[in-house]
Formats: C-alpha cells, sequence, structure tokens
C-alpha cells in the first residue's frame, strides 16, 4: 500500500524553508515496502562493512559507486544490496518428518486453536523450532538436544500411563494436557520431571516466538503497529515537554 502523502507544516516562528541551489534530483517512486527496506540497508550496513575487513570494503565500495555513477544497479549480495525481501536459510533442517509431527502436536498444546487465532502448528511454529535448533551454533546445537530428547521423553511418559503403543501425538487433547501440566512449570516440577520441564520451558519460548510474530499472532495480542493510519497525531506539547523535545 502507497504512503499517505501529507502536507508539511511550519510552526509558528520557524524559519521558511531555504531556496534550492541548482536543479533538485529527481524524485523516485518509493512505496512503503521499498521504504522499510531502504531503512533496513541504512541500519545494517555499517557494521556489514566493519566486518569485511578494509580490502573488501574498499573493493565493494568502489564496486558499488562504479555501477551507481554507471547508472546500473548495485551489484546484488553486497553491503549496500543485501537481498532482505527474499530471505535464504543457508542450513539444512535437522528434525525427522517423524519429530516434526510430535513437535507439532506439542506446539498446539501450548497454542491451541480458539476463537481468536488458529493453532501454533498452523501458523508453521514447529517449523520455526526446527530451523532454530538446525543452525549451526553453540546454543542451537544444544536446544536440538534437548528437543529430540524431550520428543523422545514425550513418547515414553505416553506409554509409562497410557500403555503400550501409544505416542504423545495420538493422545487425545486432555491426556496430552495431564502430561503438560506435570512439565510445564519448571520451579513447581517434581525432580523426575526437571529435564522434561526444561525441554517444555524451551519449547514454549520458541512457540510463542513463532506464533506472535505472524500476522495472525499480531491480530491475537490486538496490535495495531505496522499497519497504514489515516490519520496520525503528533504527541501533545506537554509530553514533549516531559522528554526535553519542546
Amino acid at each position: 500500500m502507497e504512503p499517505v502523502r501529507r502536507p508539511s507544516r511550519r510552526s509558528p516562528g520557524e524559519p521558511k524553508e531555504l531556496p534550492v541551489v541548482g536543479p533538485e534530483p529527481p524524485l523516485l517512486p518509493m512505496n512503503r515496502r521499498q521504504a522499510l527496506k531502504v531503512m533496513a540497508i541504512a541500519a545494517a550496513a555499517p557494521g556489514v562493512v566493519s566486518c569485511l575487513g578494509p580490502e573488501a570494503s574498499e573493493a565493494g565500495g568502489e564496486s558499488a559507486g562504479a555501477a551507481a555513477a554507471a547508472g546500473g544497479p548495485r551489484p546484488a549480495g553486497t553491503p549496500w544490496d543485501p537481498d532482505l525481501l527474499a530471505p535464504v536459510v543457508p542450513w539444512e533442517r535437522s528434525l525427522s518428518a517423524d519429530e516434526l509431527e510430535s513437535l507439532a502436536a506439542l506446539c498446539d498444546v501450548i497454542l491451541p486453536a480458539d476463537e481468536r487465532s488458529p493453532a501454533a502448528s498452523a501458523l508453521g511454529a514447529h517449523d520455526f523450532v526446527d530451523e532454530w535448533v538446525s543452525a549451526p551454533y553453540p546454543q542451537n546445537e544444544r536446544d536440538r538436544v534437548v528437543v529430540q530428547g524431550g520428543l523422545v521423553w514425550l513418547d515414553r511418559e505416553a506409554v509409562a500411563r497410557f500403555g503400550e503403543g501409544v505416542r504423545f501425538r495420538d493422545l487425545d487433547a486432555d491426556r496430552q494436557r495431564a502430561i503438560g501440566d506435570d512439565i510445564c512449570y519448571l520451579p513447581d516440577a517434581a525432580p523426575q520431571y526437571e529435564a522434561a520441564a526444561r525441554f517444555f520451558d524451551r519449547v514454549r519460548d520458541l512457540t510463542a516466538t513463532a506464533f506472535w510474530t505472524t500476522s495472525e499472532g499480531m491480530q491475537d495480542l490486538e496490535y495495531v503497529g505496522n499497519v497504514p493510519l489515516a490519520r496520525w497525531d503528533p504527541p501533545p506539547p506537554e509530553v514533549l515537554r516531559h522528554i526535553g523535545l519542546a
């Protein structure tokens, strides 16, 4: 959606705008998504350049400058043109299809469907957890061990409580919640459930992160940000004075 253009306003006593010396550069059309991309690039580029080293940074700056001077697009993949609109996860997923099915069941115990929003698995929470635990970083690798071990524990606990051949994901909602109730809060967990409670705690945090960063999750929170407004009124004078801006 195109941003709403509003006329500029000048406060009483504010000096008039200075005349432009020389011809003004042409204004390129830019929609809201492009504007957000530019702001994200501007915020990220200095840190990315510093990681490249002086030689790479200098070379990248020269090649980007040459492309701009020639009127062509900047080279893709440089700090000046990261592909923020089509990100790629550069590692393989590590959870099996069987583990994902069990994980989806647990995500839905944590955040089931209701009249406000769909269940967590319908929004891909289990896929987010898979992506997280598959990342090749020490903390993520430790989380993978916790998650995979916890999924095995769920099935063993289902067998211990409800008989041979039973799997956690096949239990009805009441029986799944009965297991979840014993591991949902680490400080109250019995000694034999402490490891499982740490597993549940990690999956709950990741599930919540996945769920409430989707459009449906934001609607569930009644979050009103990231939407165009027909009118925006600036903060009242007393607020500006309170924070030292007036």
